[in-house]
């Protein structure tokens, strides 16, 4: 199986001019946290004033200043955020309808159950700076608040020193319970640790740059988090009958995301490689996100030609990529013939941009090979799910108690063994020697309880 390199990843740095990469990343991470587990709020805004310049009066928003940022919007905007809303609800509560709960009697007598609980507080980090990802509202507030949870708190960075009012928007109407204007990683450890005005939640959700990923990944046990989330990804597997500009331009869709963004197509048409390359220089020309979307496609950009379609699908799980756009003749054999992927996105009329934006489901995925064992957000993230045992029967409590003794003690766990005895004791008469004794040796007070 030949692989033909067209394009390859190169060894600069993923990195915009103007920009710099900041290695010491966890040093400064812990210190925030460690700061703001220590002093609260004052911690808070001192990190908001440093990174932001952003200190006002309360970084939570009151319901007249949400609907005061909602007059702000534009009516087709509000109307194209409910429109992708009902599409994300619609899927996330399909989803939610294919997780049952469920009882059954395994033995006479013997009842053992399964019920999804919601997590009681969740915390949605909806990020701002180079983009304001409104989508990531709906698909973190809106899935939390279709799985059940019932206190969501949201936080979005300020927008250049004000109010990001279409971000505000996309919050409220997805189901926030409280909305703060705060970002990047005193927005995150504040929601974890808790402080005099924000509270502590039980799970954060959401994307952000590395110092919100740095935060979610160190104050992880203490909180529960959707993903270990890196940069944006793409994979195209395409064929001959594949359009070289429709690659181009959606590799590129995707490489505007980040310096840091892979960009990958994989082709058994050597000419839709070359074309598509090609295409991408001269699309770069005029894509005014192009001073980012460059540097990803020079630098993480790669082009592989393949022999057959199976050899494309085997490499592209190898990849295990964050989203793979399949552009074939047959594009739903990639169901079959797949299993590394964050998401799949079939055939020319559908792209990824679709799944980021509107189309409904779930754009938080698995990046950098997470894809191999674990899938994306859902709303069974937002779930609990927990067992129930209930003994009805007391034959069938004593026929368990002899058999959980028997099993404790082959572990040299006596004390679990006795828990067992005690009930085969009780409801088979089952006579074990160290009951005898230890009733025998009992001493009843004087009140008359034991």
């Amino acid at each position: 199986m030949a692989r033909i390199y067209l394009k390859k990843t190169t060894a600069g740095p993923a990195t915009p001019a103007g920009s710099s990469v900041n290695s010491n990343v966890p040093t400064i991470v812990k210190g925030a946290i460690d700061n703001i587990r220590a002093n609260g709020d004052k911690a808070v805004r001192q990190y908001s004033e440093q990174f932001d310049k952003w200190s006002p009066a309360s970084f939570k928003l009151t319901p007249a200043e949400v609907e005061h940022a909602i007059a702000q919007v534009p009516v087709q905007t509000i109307k194209d955020i409910k429109d992708v809303q009902a599409n994300v609800r619609k899927f996330a509560e399909a989803q939610m309808a294919s997780i049952t709960e469920f009882e059954l009697e395994t033995a006479p007598g013997v009842f053992l159950g399964q019920k999804n609980n919601p997590i009681a507080s969740v915390g949605a980090y909806i990020p701002g700076g180079r983009y304001p990802l409104l989508a990531s509202s709906h698909m973190t507030i809106l899935t939390a608040k279709v799985a059940g949870v019932p206190n969501v708190i949201a936080c979005t960075p300020p927008d250049r020193g004000n109010i990001p009012y279409t971000t505000v928007a996309a919050m409220h109407f997805a189901g926030a319970d409280a909305i703060y204007v705060l970002g990047g990683i005193q927005a995150v450890a504040a929601m974890a640790v808790g402080t005099e005005t924000v509270p502590k939640v039980n799970f954060i959700a959401g994307p952000g740059n590395a110092f919100v990923a740095e935060a979610k990944r160190q104050l992880y046990g203490e909180i529960g988090i959707d993903l270990f989330a890196g940069p944006t990804e793409v994979l195209l597997v395409a064929d001959e009958t594949a359009d070289p500009f429709m690659c181009a331009t959606d590799l590129l869709s995707q490489a505007e995301h980040g310096p840091d963004s892979p960009a990958v197509l994989i082709t058994t048409s050597a000419e839709v490689g070359r074309q598509t390359i090609a295409l991408c220089d001269t699309l770069l020309k005029t894509l005014v996100t192009a001073p980012v979307a460059s540097v990803s496609w020079a630098n993480l950009g790669e082009v592989i030609v393949v022999d057959s379609i199976d050899e494309a699908y085997a490499v592209a799980d190898e990849y295990a990529s964050e989203h793979v756009q399949i552009l074939t003749k047959n594009p739903r054999e990639a169901l079959t013939k797949m299993q590394h992927y964050g998401a799949l996105f079939l055939g020319p009329m559908t792209c990824v941009s679709y799944g980021d934006k509107c189309i409904g489901t779930n754009h938080v995925l698995p990046t950098r090979g997470a894809s191999r064992y674990t899938g994306g957000l859902w709303v069974g993230k937002f779930l609990r799910t927990v067992t129930y045992q209930e003994v009805r029967l007391a034959e069938s409590s004593g026929k368990l108690g002899q058999l959980c003794g028997r099993a404790a003690r082959a572990e040299s766990f006596e004390g679990h063994a006795r828990s067992g005895d005690l009930r085969a004791h009780l409801y088979l008469n089952d006579t074990v020697g160290w009951i005898s004794e230890a009733k025998a040796e009992t001493v009843v007070p004087t009140n008359g309880h034991v």
